[in-house]
């Protein structure tokens, strides 16, 4: 493969993007270009800094504390064909060394239709990937299914897939839990 995957940011105390508190991984590079993206300076692969076998020791030494949970992997889009090299070597240093933190990981590729088949980037590379990651996030962002009581996605057809489930089933199993808060009338005695 050509050049180095590069990331955008790394946030050491990140509680929007999954359960607890997490570090992520903003990773550059991104061909979906979903309107109102929140992070469109990463669509641009060339944005930000390279990332190195430093960059992971930053965030395995991140990762590891007692009250991080976990890790998330968002982009821009971790699984464009330039990056697949940069997640897994991330991933899999994650799992050997932590592997009792959780993996997040959004992506607008479809889980079946895309990732499964292997038809974005290198199909083995693909699926080494999924297998190190606790719970996918997929779908494009889409601006007329955006809704506040979403929990940890940003719009209603983006699901939350526990990927181990899935894998083992050959089909696309939920993670567990209540994924849209309960929007009340604002009265605290609800």
């Amino acid at each position: 493969m050509g050049s180095a995957m590069n990331y955008a940011v790394i946030k050491k105390f990140d509680i929007a993007n999954g359960p607890g508190v997490r570090v992520s991984l903003f990773v550059s590079g991104c061909r979906h270009k979903c309107k109102n993206c929140f992070n469109s300076e990463a669509w641009d692969f060339q944005f930000g800094t390279p990332f190195t076998d430093d960059t992971v020791d930053e965030i395995i030494e991140a990762l590891d504390k007692e009250y991080i949970e976990g890790f998330s992997l968002l982009g821009g889009e971790p699984f464009e064909p330039e990056n697949q090299e940069g997640i897994h070597k991330v991933l899999k240093a994650i799992k050997e060394k932590l592997p009792l933190k959780t993996v997040w990981c959004y992506t607008g590729f479809d889980y079946e239709k895309q990732l499964v088949r292997g038809l974005v980037g290198d199909k083995e590379l693909t699926l080494k990937c999924l297998s190190l990651i606790d719970v996918l996030v997929d779908g494009k962002f889409v601006e007329e299914l955006k809704s506040p009581t979403l929990l940890f996605r940003g719009s209603s057809n983006q699901r939350i897939i526990d990927v181990k489930k899935s894998l083992a089933e050959n089909r696309v199993i939920w993670l567990d839990g209540v994924w849209e808060r309960k929007m009340g009338s604002g009265n605290i005695y609800e």
